[in-house]
């Protein structure tokens, strides 16, 4: 099996069918059929050069633009929800940390002679079920469908890194002080007067809500609730506070060695003494192999009538100069209030991204730099009314008997670059002593370019004679999902015949 563009190609590559004979089956037999173990055929004729459409190609070899095209196209583009990560925070308002370090914060300025209120921020909680007031504030954002455009645009125009204020150097700086208010004002006005809040992707306001982040290979986004408790520190009263939702946004892309960290703080509801007037600002940490380039969260007014906002740009700190190499990183933002009724800013608030892995260990790009989303498991679709109808229906046959890779289950195919490897996968799988029908080539199931195909995996495999051109085509998209995907070795995929 090759990671090949030809009917190969497909064979290792995932839509694979070929004349699967045993040995002593007739020429003649069936279409199609499940093997497992099928003891090899005339090893000499395996030697044979392979049929036109059956191309062997170097899994190192860039990708064309077809095949970038056509991988792109076959890529679904669907969220999933993440796993929860500890910077999520702990569920349900003040916890007992939380607590005690809100009394402490008390007890501290209750000796102060002109203080009155303190502010006590409370943890995030998934906003499963939205109130009438969650919902009126959603309802007010503009969001778009497709925001590849845009992140594509964000990324190629990053804010001058150098801007004052601006650079973390801090690589480890998940702890570090939360800013307060620049002493600036003014300048922190004209600040955000420049910026323009990122358009969320329309599903995150649709189904964002339902759990934490919700993420693609590319993006990831979700909803959550937090709220702010004013303290009258005479009395340890509760006396006023401020509902409001965070949308947390990050976006990346396969070519890149940046990606972006919005947090959108809408009010929701407000009540009592102390809150008029409070406003919000920000910073962002990076953990892992990963530094925050560019950072944005001026204070800001919090109120239902504004967007309040924080933008960052992190970058990967993988050693670019040495070859295949990887790593995750995470951005943490976190946000602090303040009043001048308070005697002192609240404690800060934290969301962190989900795990994002950039690396430049692509094969066919080993100089490019890249980051995804590595919790997304990448899944390319394949059509019963596509144009290679009969690689679709030999894989759906295939996945119907038990084979790995079937969307919506957690059977995953994974990826194999060892050209050497590949091309045993494909040659037990489809030898070339089985005759080719004219116009036909040999289509294998798992593919070739994974660990699941016909010599490395359990033995089960399936082949089928397909349609030449479309057994060529669909390898193509195979290869460009890879690259598109930014799909390496080891990875998980899924395959969607719909």
């Amino acid at each position: 099996m090759l990671l090949a563009v030809g009917a190969v190609t497909l064979g290792l590559l995932g839509s694979h069918l070929g004349v699967a004979q045993a040995a002593g089956e007739p020429d003649t037999g069936m279409d199609t059929s499940l093997t497992m173990g099928v003891p090899p055929t005339d090893a000499l004729a395996d030697d044979a050069s392979l049929e036109p459409g059956e191309t062997d190609e170097d899994p190192d070899a860039a990708p064309s633009e077809e095949e970038l095209v056509l991988g792109a196209d076959s890529t679904v583009k669907e969220r999933e929800v993440a796993p929860e990560i500890a910077e999520d925070g702990e569920h349900v308002g003040l916890a007992a940390g939380q607590r005690a370090a809100c009394d402490k914060q008390v007890e501290d300025v209750a000796g102060t002679p002109w203080a009155q209120f303190a502010a006590c921020g409370s943890s995030l909680e998934p906003a499963i079920e939205l109130s009438t007031d969650e919902r009126a504030a959603l309802s007010q954002l503009e969001t778009a469908v497709d925001t590849s455009a845009a992140e594509a645009a964000v990324l190629a125009d990053i804010p001058d890194a150098g801007q004052a204020g601006s650079q973390d150097t801090t690589q480890d700086g998940a702890e570090e002080a939360a800013s307060t208010a620049p002493a600036d004002e003014s300048a922190a006005a004209a600040e955000a007067a420049k910026r323009t809040p990122w358009k969320e992707p329309k599903w995150c306001i649709d189904a964002g809500v339902d759990s934490t982040w919700y993420i693609e290979r590319l993006r990831g986004c979700g909803i959550w609730r937090s709220g702010l408790n004013v303290i009258d520190v005479r009395t340890g009263r509760t006396v006023g506070g401020i509902t409001y939702i965070v949308i947390g946004y990050s976006f990346s892309a396969r070519d890149s060695k940046t990606w972006a960290y919005q947090v959108k703080l809408l009010e929701t509801k407000r009540w009592g003494r102390g809150v008029n007037g409070t406003k919000v600002s920000g910073s962002a940490s990076c953990i892992g192999k990963c530094k925050v380039v560019n950072k944005s969260f001026p204070s800001q007014t919090i109120s239902k009538t504004s967007e309040s906002y924080g933008q960052f740009f992190i970058d990967t700190t993988i050693n670019t100069a040495a070859s295949k190499q990887r790593g995750t990183g995470r951005s943490v933002a976190k946000w602090t209030f303040t009043n001048s009724q308070w005697a002192a800013p609240s404690e800060p608030t934290k969301l962190a991204t989900v795990d994002v892995r950039c690396d430049n260990a692509l094969p066919g790009a080993p100089r490019q730099v890249g980051c995804v989303n590595v919790a997304a498991v990448p899944v390319i679709s394949y059509s019963l009314t596509g144009p290679w109808p009969e690689v679709a229906e030999h894989i759906k046959d295939a996945q119907a008997t038990g084979l790995p890779g079937k969307y919506g289950t957690t059977d995953y195919l994974t990826r194999l670059t060892d050209r050497k490897k590949i091309t045993e996968n494909r040659e037990k799988a489809c030898p070339s002593s089985l005759q080719r029908p004219p116009g036909k080539s040999c289509d294998e199931y798992a593919f070739a370019s994974t660990w699941q195909g016909a010599k490395y995996g359990s033995g089960k495999f399936s082949r089928r004679m397909v349609d030449a051109g479309q057994n060529t085509d669909a390898g193509k998209a195979l290869k460009g999902f890879y690259t598109y995907s930014r799909v390496l070795e080891g990875d998980r995929f899924l395959v969607w015949i719909r």
